[in-house]
């Protein structure tokens, strides 16, 4: 018998096998699909009997009730924990009262707040039921420090402790800090498209301002009449790019903040001792800094600016002052042999820059906040080309110089394998913004030109000129709002408020005569409104004379105050601190249902 004939034979018979096993599986089925069920399940009933007994009525099970509610909870970012007095006061970076602002204004109204606190985090706002704010003027971090102990309930109730700028540092009013907004990319639009410009919207711009750029000396010309044209070729004012207050402070930009400049910005100068005021026809620098990386960390190495006419004005090579470890060639363009009888310090980079630039100069630059650090100067004035560009639709996303260079310059740069050239980047920034002065503010720009539809992508876009109420903003979603102050001080909050004449009954103001009946009226009134405000003052001699007394009472009305509160709430303390003799301190958190 062959090989093949056998396979066959094997193959036929798993056939004939596979085959009847099909009929068996088609016989049993029919079989099954014949059976009476019904009277099979009878059959088998029949075998049992159920007991009888009295029917019960149906008792309907209890609704369970959650075991966690949610609550508002209140924590720091990394902004916040830098600002808490719980950081030595050298490494501390100060708040602004605007910073309080936006989470006042979060905790009201929540999603629909024009500005989310950058410096912490609040969940489950719509928990909140009331927000008391006692302001303290005249009372500054000094204070509280050199006196904490007569801050007993204070200290062990008030979990986060936070420093911020006062008002008086950028020579503002504390009322009218407090009472007042900057307008938001979304008001500015809303504004302009009825009245047709802001101009017409307000018969009082004197009230408007940049606060953080306060901190800098700019001597208004009054007298001389602002230029109305524009220069050749620009289709609109280029103090339209400048960075708002805000914006450098996002950006990382070194501010002569009090506190910082002996601890953090230790070494760093002014560019100016005073600035005059900024105009479209104030002249543009681009600067671009090379930095290698020494024994204590990136030094500035090279610097370089050019004018508007693309000429270069300044161009040296600097010596650091610890050791070049890495020289980073083929990003700085730095090498050991360009360096080798260098002897300019940075010093000397700082005054000559000091003599150079005038006192209205608008600094142009990529990442310009990054030059600024490396030359450890401040300066108010300026425009960032990473900013003013934007091709991702996100603030955070940045392109590169060479890449807006090319798609909006056509033209390469950074295309020697040697390193960057810091003049060739200068002039690259400096015909960026140029060429976005002869087009239009959203040129090139996805954030800016998407602003109708998604103005929130860009909340501090803020008009360093016009100023809005916030005590308005905060009644805006059915809330209302309580303040109780010294009669001068009431009088300058209804100021602020009402300014258009129009009295609103969301808004109460209540002058009282002394601090302890603004106290008591608080205590009083308070639960009537979802945001309260009471505002008190000291004097120096009230301050000089028994300070531990006053600071004893003081403790003893913020625990008057939280009893008359109904939770959960949010309890915000201001020492609002003074010009000459400390910044300010506030004091946040919440208290909860026991």
């Amino acid at each position: 018998m062959t090989l093949s004939s056998s396979n066959s034979k094997r193959s036929s018979a798993k056939h004939k096998t596979r085959y009847e096993r099909k009929c068996r599986r088609m016989d049993t089925f029919f079989a099954t699909s014949k059976l009476d069920y019904s009277e099979s399940i009878k059959d088998v009933l029949s075998n049992f009997s159920v007991p009888q007994c009295e029917a019960e009525p149906f008792a309907k099970r209890p609704r369970r009730e959650p075991t966690m509610k949610p609550k508002a909870k209140l924590r720091l970012t990394e902004t916040g924990v830098s600002a808490s007095l719980d950081v030595a006061q050298g490494e501390r970076v100060p708040l602004f009262l605007s910073d309080l602002q936006d989470l006042l204004l979060y905790a009201q109204l929540g999603s629909h707040s024009p500005c989310v606190p950058r410096w912490c985090q609040l969940d489950k706002y719509n928990q909140l039921v009331h927000t008391t704010v006692l302001v303290v003027e005249n009372v500054s971090l000094y204070h509280f420090s050199s006196y904490e102990s007569f801050f007993p309930y204070l200290s062990a109730k008030f979990c986060n402790k936070l420093e911020f700028i006062p008002s008086a540092a950028y020579k503002m009013d504390m009322v009218q800090d407090l009472a007042t907004l900057p307008l938001t990319v979304a008001q500015t639009v809303k504004l302009t498209s009825v009245y047709g410009s802001l101009d017409q919207t307000s018969s009082e711009n004197s009230n408007g301002f940049d606060k953080i750029k306060g901190l800098f000396l700019i001597e208004s010309d009054s007298g001389s009449a602002q230029p109305t044209s524009l220069p050749t070729g620009d289709k609109f004012p280029r103090t339209d790019l400048l960075l708002s207050g805000w914006q450098m402070v996002e950006e990382n930009y070194p501010l002569p903040i009090k506190g910082l400049m002996n601890g953090k910005y230790v070494g760093y100068v002014l560019t100016k001792d005073s600035y005059k005021d900024v105009t479209p026809f104030s002249p543009m620098f681009g600067i671009d800094c090379e930095m290698c990386l020494t024994t204590i960390d990136l030094e500035l190495t090279r610097v370089s600016i050019v004018d508007e006419s693309g000429s270069v004005i300044y161009e040296e090579l600097v010596k650091p002052e610890a050791p070049i470890k890495n020289y980073l060639t083929e990003y700085s363009g730095i090498t050991a042999k360009m360096m080798k009888h260098v002897t300019k310090r940075l010093k000397d980079v700082q005054e000559d820059l000091r003599q150079i630039l005038p006192p209205d100069a608008i600094l142009v630059g990529q990442s310009l906040g990054n030059d600024m650090h490396a030359l450890k100067m401040m300066h108010p004035y300026v425009i960032d080309t990473s900013v003013i560009y934007n091709i991702t639709g996100d603030r955070k996303r940045k392109a590169k110089l060479q890449v807006l260079a090319e798609q909006f310059l056509q033209k390469k740069i950074q295309t020697n394998t040697k390193g960057h050239c810091s003049v060739e980047d200068s002039l690259a920034s400096l015909n960026l913004t140029k060429h976005k002065l002869q087009q239009n503010i959203f040129y090139g720009d996805a954030v800016m030109s998407k602003i109708a539809k998604q103005v929130r992508q860009y909340p501090h876009l803020e008009s360093s000129k016009y100023v809005t109420s916030f005590l308005r903003e905060v009644t805006r979603m059915e809330k209302t709002s309580l303040v109780v102050g010294l009669e001068d001080i009431t009088a300058r909050y209804c100021h602020y408020t009402f300014r258009d004449k129009i009295v609103t009954k969301k808004i109460c103001c209540i002058s009282e005569v002394g601090n302890q009946s603004v106290i008591n009226r608080l205590c009083e009134s308070g639960a009537h409104y979802s945001f309260n405000i009471g505002h008190i003052r000291f004097n120096e001699t009230e301050l000089d004379n028994d300070p531990s007394k006053l600071f004893k009472k003081v403790d003893d009305w913020i625990q008057q105050i939280d009893k008359s509160i109904c939770t959960p709430a949010l309890r915000v303390v201001i020492f609002g601190g003074q010009r000459d003799s400390g910044n300010g301190c506030f004091f946040v958190s919440l208290k909860k249902c026991p």
